[in-house]
Formats: C-alpha cells, structure tokens, sequence
C-alpha cells in the first residue's frame, strides 16, 4: 500500500491504526515513520464542534452549588457575602479576556492588582478556565469541599469529552493561576485576623442589645467592620442618623416605635405573614421541643439576592459574561453593604423588639420570625437589599417584572414584582412584620443601603464604553 491510494484507502488505514495501533511490516524505517505521523495526526482529538463552552447555564449552576454548600454549612449573613464575592470577581476576571469591550476590575477594587493575561500561543477555553476559577476559589471558603468537588467531576467531564487533551488541560491551568491571584487577595481582608478578635460584651445599660431567645447566642461578627470593603472607602463612609434613644415612658418617641411593632405582629394578616416569612432568610433557625433541639437551614439574605441575580440574568437571557457581570456586580453591592450595615450595628448596639416587649409589655410574646444574633439597627436585610437592587437596576434597568421563586425549594410559594426596587422595599418592610426590627432600622437601613449602592455603581465600572461616558 502506497501513499498515493485512493482517499477511502488512506482513511481506512488511518483508522486501523488508531483502532489497534498495529504496525505494518514495512520495509523502510522512513515509511514507519510517515505512517506513525498519520496515526497521531487521525488520533488527535478534535473540539467537539457542538459542544457550547460559554453557556451561561455552567455558571447558574455552579453559583447554586455553592448557595447550596453555604446553606448546608451554615455561614452567617455577613460570611457567605464574602464567599459569593470572590469567587465571582475571579470567574469575571477570567472570561473577560473573551470580551473586549469588558474592562477589568483591577484599580477599581480596593488593593486588586491586574490578574495574569492567558497565554495566547496554546488553546485554552477561557469559558471553562473561567468556571474552574470560580469553583477553585469557592472551595477555599467553605466546610464541605467534597460537594462541589462531586459535582465539579460530572461537570468537567462534559468539557475533557469535548476538547482535546492539552487544550483542558491548559483551561484548568489558567483558571487555577487567576484563582490563586484572587486567593491571595482575599487573604488580605483581614478576615483570618479578625477570627482571634474578642466577642462582643453585652452591656447591661438600658436599650443596649442583650442576645436573644430561644439559644441566647453571642453577638456574630462584631468585628466586621474591620474587613476591608471593596469598593467604598471605609466600614464608616455611609454612617446613618442614630438611633431613636431609649425610653420606656409612655409617649416616647421610642416607646411608640416599640408598640408598633408589638401591635403588628399581634395583627398580621395572611399577606404580611407571608412577607415576613418569604424574606426571612435566617441560615439557621432552631427549634426547641422539650429537651429536644433541632435546626432548620435556610438561605442567607445575601444568598435571597443572588438569587434574584440568576433570575434576571436568565430572563433577559444574558450570555455567560453578562451573567457573570450580574453576579460579580450584585455581590459587590452585597459585600460592601454589609461592611456599612455591621459598622452600625456594633456601634449602637441596640436592644431588639423582642428583649423590650418581654421586659416591659408583654413577656410571653414573640416575633413571627426568630431574632437573629446581632444588634438592631440598621436592619441587614434593609440595607443589603437596597445595595442590591441599586446594582441590579443599574444592569438591568427600572422596570424590570420577575417572579422571584428563590424561596421554592424551600416550601414558600414565588412572588411577583415589578423591579428590583419593589422587591428591596419589601425585603425591609418584611422585617416590621416578622417582628425583628423598629420602623428607623428599616428606613434609615434603606437610605443606608441605597448610598452604598450609588457609590458602587458609581465607582465601579465593568464595560469600557461606560468610563468612557464617565470621563
């Protein structure tokens, strides 16, 4: 058999030779070698030409995933902000290699030094490079790194069917060096120092938080605002107006906003319960049955509105970098304002509606939701939710009608709303009817949280052609 056969002659030999790697009895040692060429080039993998690398359902997924492992792994509010924001900001970082009218997020951020440009002499998918970075840098933050590595094997293993050996290879590469580069940056947040710091002491002034029922847990967080922000310039950059002073007399300022939440939640109709219980959010919610104890797991605020990024971005059916700018962008927003809400709460320190109306009012009486471990004002969800849907507005625009089914999976029918403004104004709203906050907590957290997000999206730009604008 000769070179010069027929093409279905040459094919077939081609395929002989992948098939059992038999060599022929050739006479020449330069034909073996001719022949040797022609199996390796009929063997070398070829991308799979259907295979879609860059759909956005690759990274809807892995960000449940991760939801799905700070749920079971029970992160305070403030903590699982911290993982939703860097993985996201090292995915975003690189894929928009890909994008070039996408601008990086380094000198936007604090202390964010350019990550390490792909090599472009090999083949590397930067969509996939840009999911190993998320993932990789997720299992950093959290307890139970064999969930997403499980679920990491079943989702690669449809890119290795896809692509030639190197060229996986040289993605997952990549994407580890941009994880690294993000790790190391996260490392200096003062996040592993402050795990040393002291808890909180309880003062026993009057109007000071004391913990609450049913465990009495410590204050969680107390030196949050010590972790270095992202964007604004520092924990106290968006200090609220105090607030109301305590007092008890009757007719006091303080003491109607007492009974307005006392009042309220004796009178809840159906749709506020509803509200209340829809926007809880409380990762862990325990349960006390004579000397049994058990918990309930729950998503976080923060987890809520990530959430509601996922919605928007599959809504408007944004591509898989628009639908990581979404996320990169929102948990920003998130991460920064719960900097600023923290701040507050450490410094004014005050009592829950819960501790005053039992003391004073009513002692068997309790919230429809169970008080969280941390002082009162500015109220958490107020704040991050208006942060939030500052960030969401300004990608997506005003208005922008969705159904929010995040609280599905667990057991709580969607709702509808018509932006993502209405959707923050009800999360702060819910906090009156679930019996956890005063009327300023939630008010004053709103105003809070809105300035925190105008400065985010003032400050951070994620397209080229908006600095441009801006300059």
């Amino acid at each position: 058999m000769s070179l010069d056969k027929p093409r279905e002659y040459l094919a077939l030999l081609k395929i002989k030779l992948c098939e059992n790697m038999l060599l022929m009895n050739f006479t020449t040692n330069r034909f073996l070698v001719v022949i040797l060429g022609l199996a390796t080039l009929a063997c070398q993998k070829k991308v799979d030409e259907n295979f879609v690398a860059d759909d956005p359902e690759y990274i809807h997924q892995s960000m449940q995933k991760l939801t799905d492992v700070i749920v079971y792994d029970i992160f305070s509010p403030p903590v699982a902000s911290r993982i939703y924001v860097y993985p996201s900001i090292a995915a975003y970082e690189t894929l928009l290699h890909q994008y070039p009218e996408h601008q990086s997020l380094a000198g936007q951020l604090n202390n964010l030094q350019p990550v390490p440009a792909p090599d472009t002499t090999q083949a590397i998918s930067l969509p996939l490079a840009s999911i190993h970075a998320f993932l990789t840098a997720g299992k950093h933050f959290i307890f139970s790194e064999e969930r997403i590595d499980d679920y990491q094997q079943s989702l690669y293993q449809q890119f290795q069917d896809a692509f030639p050996q190197d060229m996986y290879d040289n993605s997952l590469a990549y994407g580890n060096q941009v994880a690294q580069h993000i790790l190391e940056w996260a490392e200096q947040d003062n996040y592993k120092q402050s795990r040393s710091f002291p808890k909180f002491t309880v003062n026993d002034a009057p109007g000071r938080w004391q913990p609450t029922p049913p465990d009495y847990m410590d204050g969680i967080e107390p030196h949050w605002s010590r972790i270095r922000p992202l964007v604004i310039d520092s924990a106290n950059q968006f200090v609220p107006i105090p607030p109301t002073p305590f007092s008890m007399e009757e007719g006091s300022l303080f003491y109607q906003e007492v009974m307005e939440v006392y009042e309220t939640g004796n009178n809840l109709d159906e749709e506020q319960a509803e509200i209340a219980s829809f926007w809880d959010c409380n990762p862990y919610v325990s349960h006390h049955q004579g000397h049994v104890m058990f918990a309930t797991k729950k998503i976080t605020p923060g987890g809520h509105w990530i959430g509601i990024a996922k919605i928007a971005a599959q809504q408007s059916g944004a591509d898989l970098m628009k639908s990581l700018e979404t996320y990169t962008f929102t948990a920003i927003a998130l991460f920064d304002a719960f900097i600023s809400c923290w701040d507050e709460k450490y410094r004014s320190s005050l009592i829950r509606p819960e501790t005053v109306i039992n003391q004073h009012i009513d002692e068997d009486w309790m919230p429809l939701l169970q008080t969280p471990p941390f002082p009162e004002y500015t109220s958490g969800h107020s704040v991050i939710s208006a942060s939030a849907a500052t960030a969401l507005t300004e990608l997506y625009g005003e208005p922008f009608p969705f159904v929010d089914s995040t609280e599905v999976v667990y057991g709580l029918p969607p709702r509808e709303f018509e932006s993502f403004k209405a959707a923050s104004e009800e999360a702060a709203i819910s906090r009156l009817y679930g019996g956890i906050h005063y009327m300023p907590a939630i008010s004053n957290g709103v105003e809070q949280g809105r300035m925190v997000g105008n400065f985010v999206v003032a400050n951070v730009d994620t397209r080229k052609e908006k600095a441009l604008a801006d300059n």
